[in-house]
């Protein structure tokens, strides 16, 4: 390793340590992970920089990345142990099995209901940016993204809705406990749900085994959260490596060339942000005092560009800081994680769409086209995938059900990493609407359950 390389790396280490220090014995961990985010800002910025000094960035971020990526894997390890004993413990405590139904149709409701409305977001800011597929140039990276994409829309272009929801059924519980499908945390939640709708029946039946039952996932589930505030404690230096890894490796210039877009993508994620502000304040929430306690999470989200990574921190916010009900926080971060994300499945795969139809001629406020695209984006949101990519994902469902080429969803590869940072985040933070809202509509039924003391 070069000496410049090493001097860079040992600063890295000597930032951790310092943000280690300083968040040391404090009791709130969200001022340590804003001071995560600025740090990997300035070391991402300075590992740009360090180019024009004769450093070799390239040999710095492995090591950067190593420690981003372990922390992002971790997450994930915990996705599915939390989402079964939380949706098992949930099922078990609720004493009237009608409110399960309540809460997925509420919960759903609101994710659904908000993907339509950020479809005819991302309409309006197409328009209204004039963006057009036209104008955009294939290079190198673009071609061989086209032939990747054409390669996975024989995956995606054939499937029905009765096979899409097909899909959601667990077959194999122990393949999906391994996260393998897209839709594996939904099958994880029906299995989780039926598994505790048995356990209601033997509690009925033999009430001396179905206290045994009870009593052993309330211990599974406090065994797993003391797992996830463990992992959970290492959220700023995570945070802090995957932000310094992003920003290293931005191409500020593809940033330029396509800062119409950029821009038109922030400003309908940002419209989205204050439709759910608006819906909270509409149902007697401060949107003030519900940004303060989930920014912490919208943070991690943006920095890790993944939504099921973000499930732990959802349900610990929605818990502990929100005080919505487990079952609740859990069902919204679940379902969130992979039907009716706003961003991904609703913003981009809209805007892609305009992009592309403009130039072919159609008419976007055709009520009938408009209402088709709608309709096919709210569907297709079902079964995206919850990790960096869905929004492809969700664009080669979108774009052949509207009858236009794909090849759109390549040539803005450039600038993907930066969006969908963004993009992630607003994911996330409908998945916490959500289920606040649902908390505030089912109260009375539902109550906020005692935190899980870890």
């Amino acid at each position: 390793m070069h000496v410049s390389s090493f001097s860079l790396l040992f600063f890295f280490f000597v930032l951790l340590y310092g943000l280690h220090r300083w968040h040391r014995g404090r009791n709130s961990q969200a001022p340590a992970v804003f001071a995560g985010l600025l740090l990997g800002v300035v070391f991402g910025g300075l590992l740009q920089l360090s180019r024009s000094w004769g450093a070799a960035p390239h040999e710095v971020l492995p090591w950067i990345q190593m420690l981003g990526e372990s922390y992002v894997n971790l997450l994930y390890m915990l996705v599915m142990p939390l989402v079964l004993t939380s949706i098992l413990v949930a099922v078990v405590k609720v004493s009237h099995t009608q409110a399960l139904g309540k809460i997925s149709i509420s919960v759903l409701g609101v994710l659904l209901g908000t993907t339509a409305i950020a479809a005819l977001i991302g309409v309006l800011m197409a328009e209204l940016f004039g963006l057009s597929a036209a104008g955009l140039v294939e290079g190198t990276r673009e071609a061989a993204r086209v032939e990747v994409l054409n390669e996975r829309i024989g995956q995606v272009s054939d499937l029905s809705i009765p096979e899409i929801i097909t899909s959601f059924v667990p077959r194999n519980i122990f393949l999906d406990l391994t996260g393998a499908r897209s839709t594996s945390v939904i099958a994880v939640v029906i299995f989780a749900v039926l598994l505790g709708l048995s356990a209601l029946a033997v509690r009925r039946e033999f009430p001396k085994e179905g206290a045994a039952i009870e009593r052993f996932v309330h211990v599974a589930q406090v065994w797993v959260m003391k797992l996830v505030r463990l992992v959970m404690a290492f959220t700023p230096y995570g945070v802090m490596a995957l932000v310094a890894g992003l920003i290293a490796k931005s191409s500020w210039a593809d940033i330029v060339n396509l800062f119409g877009f950029v821009v038109a993508s922030f400003c309908a994620i940002g419209l989205m942000f204050l439709v759910h502000g608006l819906l909270l304040l509409l149902n007697g929430v401060n949107p003030l005092y519900y940004f303060s306690k989930v920014w912490p999470v919208l943070v991690f989200a943006f920095s890790s560009r993944s939504s099921a990574a973000t499930i732990p921190f959802n349900v610990e916010t929605q818990v502990d800081q929100l005080r919505n009900s487990p079952a609740i926080a859990n069902f919204s971060a679940s379902f969130g994680a992979t039907i009716g994300q706003n961003g991904c499945a609703g913003i981009y795969p809209a805007m892609l769409a305009t992009m592309v139809a403009v130039p072919m001629g159609i008419d976007v406020w055709d009520p009938l086209w408009l209402s088709t695209l709608v309709a096919v984006t709210v569907i297709s949101s079902f079964g995206i995938a919850g990790v960096g990519g869905g929004a492809t994902f969700a664009a080669l469902v979108v774009l052949p059900a509207m009858g236009l080429p794909v090849t759109i969803a390549a040539l803005l590869i450039s600038v993907e990493p930066l969006i969908d940072m963004a993009r992630t985040a607003l994911n996330v933070n409908g998945a916490m609407t959500a289920g606040t809202l649902t908390q505030r509509w089912l109260g009375d039924e539902v109550p906020a359950a005692d935190v899980v003391e870890g």
